[in-house]
């Protein structure tokens, strides 16, 4: 009954969307659609970003507001393990998916998936990083709500039967809502999703991403008003004197992204060799309990140690730890920090390589802003220079987003955006910059690209092997070339040379197996030799080509075959059976007509 009730739901559900379709199709032009369509992501993507948020938030502080600040609780040692545990069970038993790396999942679906993302992920990433995060998991939810806003942009394109292109800007538009709602700040949004998803920054792709991110911002800026994630409201200037600080800190914040990145791969490697997924929950669950438990900053986002920081509360990082009597002794302080430091990155692993559901965005940003607070009690404790703390924290932010991400222009414009103006503009560009020009050497790629370059399927920041990627061998064949019998003579290779508009006559026997191929240019003075009419079998002037392709091969193959061969055109054989020939001229048409079509005017 169900079953019968169901299906005829979702016929009437499809018939009912074909209708509408056709009707945007006759009514409503494709630009202006684009615009109407941004505009709706933006709406769902920036209600994402408040749902889980305000979610988030309202676990975390049923569970550990009660707490005295004086006192260390034993919860810390159970809450991750719980959350940890609920993720699991509803990953595995609901999803029945892999719902972790958010941003790196885009990445891969806009390389090999034609931009499509599962209709799943438009809540159950919401649903799993609030079980991990508000129970403690040292994890962003940046990253779960910027796959929830990427597919609700995707699935609204496919149900408007949008082509490639659109439906990578509905992406696009997800993910610069979801950034824009978290943090009111509609240019960081933009600014990210082009510089870590590689769009074309053309008019046709920037309007729709400023609509859906000036709409999300709107929405929560509604809705929370000023009570933003984040806020910081500067009250020490910039002076011309601290800009050799702001360069050590590029360089110090470098380093620590390079730590950040390789420590993060090296753990992730160990926990994937765990066997069982059992062994890897308790594991990862009771080491993130007792990093919590030894240094509580590490629970959950770290955005409210981060606001500690910036309100010149830095010294009350150390809060329900054990070692709350060392705020009074800032050696103590910085060796504190340096713990910090050192294992973010470890309970991080912990907790999604034990099942958890979280982003690496807020643990570089929470990390930023306590290398940028170390350095400025280091360099102040060394030289008496008094640096501002806050000030130093928020570059911090900055550049570890320069460095882990490799998103220079996102760290300035989301720092400077925090700040409600760009007073603090160029010791952010200084730092960013330094820090992305060191790791740059060490580590080539972002922690978000590096997995998909290694595994092949990084095509988002090469737009050239996109459009190969999009192109298909057997709709390049071409068959109209005049087919010879080995034991034709020249009489009928001649016959076949005056009808033909090729060069080329592939030569196969009664099965259509390619034995070889004849060359005009091989036999051009043979044509005036009459008398060899009758006596010349084309078995004896084919050869058999020493490059050819098969129509499952990939375009990077054809391509590099064209390379080395240095043939215009290649015979496709499909387990030794001839089918037609590839040529140049028409692959390298189709890759320019690709090309032309992934970008906007």
């Amino acid at each position: 009954m169900f079953r019968k009730i169901r299906i005829i739901w979702q016929r009437n559900t499809r018939q009912w969307l074909h209708q509408l379709v056709l009707w945007r199709i006759a009514r409503i032009p494709e630009r202006q659609f684009l615009y109407i369509l941004s505009l709706v992501v933006g709406i769902f993507s920036g209600l994402a970003a408040l749902t889980l948020k305000n979610l988030i938030h309202l676990v975390a502080g049923q569970l550990t507001d009660w707490i005295e600040v004086d006192s260390i609780s034993y919860l810390f040692l159970v809450y991750p393990l719980g959350g940890i545990l609920l993720t699991v069970l509803f990953v595995r038993f609901v999803i029945k998916d892999d719902i972790g790396h958010g941003v790196s999942k885009i990445l891969y679906s806009i390389s090999r998936q034609s931009s499509r993302i599962k209709p799943h992920n438009t809540w159950s990433s919401m649903v799993a990083s609030s079980l991990t995060i508000g129970m403690g998991g040292s994890v962003g939810a940046e990253a779960p709500i910027v796959l929830t806003g990427a597919s609700i942009g995707s699935n609204l394109a496919q149900i408007f039967k949008l082509n490639y292109k659109y439906v990578t800007l509905m992406v696009g538009c997800g993910v610069a809502g979801a950034i824009a709602g978290i943090f009111n700040a509609p240019v960081a949004g933009i600014v990210f999703t082009l510089e870590v998803l590689m769009l074309d920054l053309t008019m046709a792709y920037l309007i729709p991403l400023l609509i859906s991110a000036v709409t999300a911002t709107m929405l929560t800026h509604f809705f929370m008003g000023e009570d933003v994630l984040l806020q910081f409201m500067q009250v020490h200037p910039f002076t011309l004197e601290t800009v050799w600080f702001y360069i050590l800190l590029g360089i110090f914040t470098g380093f620590v992204g390079i730590w950040f990145t390789r420590m993060t791969l090296f753990l992730e490697a160990g926990f994937k060799k765990i066997k069982g997924w059992g062994i890897r929950l308790l594991i990862g669950g009771l080491i993130m309990g007792l990093l919590v438990f030894i240094f509580p900053p590490l629970w959950g986002e770290g955005y409210r140690e981060i606001a500690l920081i910036f309100n010149g509360k830095g010294t009350e990082l150390l809060n329900n730890s054990l070692f709350y009597n060392w705020k009074t002794n800032e050696y103590l302080l910085l060796i504190f920090l340096v713990g910090i430091l050192i294992f973010k990155v470890i309970a991080m692993v912990a907790t999604t390589g034990s099942g958890g559901v979280g982003g690496i965005f807020a643990p570089t940003l929470f990390m930023g802003a306590i290398a940028g607070f170390f350095f400025s009690v280091l360099v102040t404790k060394i030289t008496g220079v008094e640096l501002p703390g806050d000030n130093f924290a928020l570059a911090g932010m900055a550049g570890m987003m320069a460095a882990v991400m490799h998103a220079p222009l996102t760290g300035i414009f989301l720092a400077a955006e925090l700040t409600q103006g760009y007073d603090l503009f160029v010791p952010l560009m200084i730092t960013a910059t330094v820090a992305y020009v060191t790791i740059m050497k060490a580590e080539p790629y972002s922690i978000y690209t590096k997995r998909l370059a290694h595994a092949g399927d990084l095509l988002t920041h090469h737009k050239d092997k996109v459009a190969l990627r999009m192109m298909n061998v057997r709709k390049l064949i071409e068959t109209d070339f005049e087919v010879l019998r080995p034991d034709a003579t020249l009489r009928d290779l001649v016959k076949a040379i005056s009808v033909s508009h090729r060069n080329l006559y592939p030569v196969v026997d009664d099965n259509n197996t390619l034995l070889g191929m004849v060359k005009l240019s091989d036999v051009r003075s043979l044509i005036f030799e009459h008398d060899l009419y009758d006596k010349v079998l084309v078995k004896d002037l084919m050869y058999m080509p020493e490059s050819y392709i098969a129509p499952d091969d990939s375009m990077e193959k054809v391509v590099e075959k064209f390379e080395t061969s240095g043939r215009y055109n290649l015979a496709v054989i499909d387990n030794g059976k001839y089918l037609g020939f590839i040529s140049r001229a028409v692959a390298f048409s189709k890759y320019r007509k690709t090309v032309q079509d992934f970008s906007h005017d």
